[in-house]
């Protein structure tokens, strides 16, 4: 029995590319494993207040030094720990904007980024990342192509996502490009590219 958590970003609600392409995956892993269950997370509906200072101070503070109504105000932050914790396979849909990710994806970051569940350090002060044994496979959709070229020192999608979900212990991540979408001689075949090129360990 594989868990599946798809989490999507996009601020398109038709005709998304990020969300086309994290369906194309699951559908290959269900291909792969059968038994399975899926949970899928629209980030930007969910509108999850930003980082703030108390926020912030509450999420680094361990939750048995929180007073109760404290800790129901940390109910998202749980919410969505739960949630990863549970999934074996995490699907992440990362349209690229501005050659960043979108804001709601870099909230649902900030809320799962907790010291002594998520990560600590270990007695030499090396981060210790603490959500293991997860697979993360990243959809990411955009106009140009970043993957290589002069447009990869501007990709600030797959190296974050993968520098720091490594922080946190998920160190095990493929990405799948759907780019050159808004380039005229290779936006016809970009999807098709994209989807084909997804192989699921």
């Amino acid at each position: 029995m594989k868990n599946i958590l798809h989490l999507i970003s996009s601020i398109q609600p038709k005709d998304s590319h990020s969300i086309e392409l994290g369906n194309a995956i699951i559908k290959k892993i269900k291909e792969k494993y059968p038994h399975n269950t899926l949970e899928e997370l629209n980030l930007v509906d969910l509108n999850l207040p930003h980082l703030n200072p108390e926020l912030l101070r509450k999420l680094f503070t361990p939750s048995n030094h929180l007073s109760e109504v404290e800790k129901e105000t940390m109910a998202f932050s749980n919410t969505l720990l739960e949630q990863l914790l549970a999934a074996d396979i995490i699907v992440i849909g990362a349209p690229l904007y501005n050659f960043t990710i979108h804001s709601a994806l870099k909230t649902w970051i900030d809320y799962i980024t907790r010291p002594g569940v998520t990560f600590g350090y270990g007695e030499d002060g090396r981060p210790i990342g603490l959500v293991t044994g997860k697979k993360v496979y990243i959809a990411m959709a955009s106009g140009g192509v970043y993957s290589e070229g002069p447009g990869q020192v501007n990709d600030f999608v797959v190296p974050y996502l993968q520098a720091f979900l490594g922080f946190l212990g998920m160190t095990d991540l493929t990405a799948f490009r759907a780019e050159g979408l808004k380039v005229p001689e290779l936006k016809e075949n970009a999807m098709n590219k994209a989807i084909n090129s997804i192989v699921i360990d």
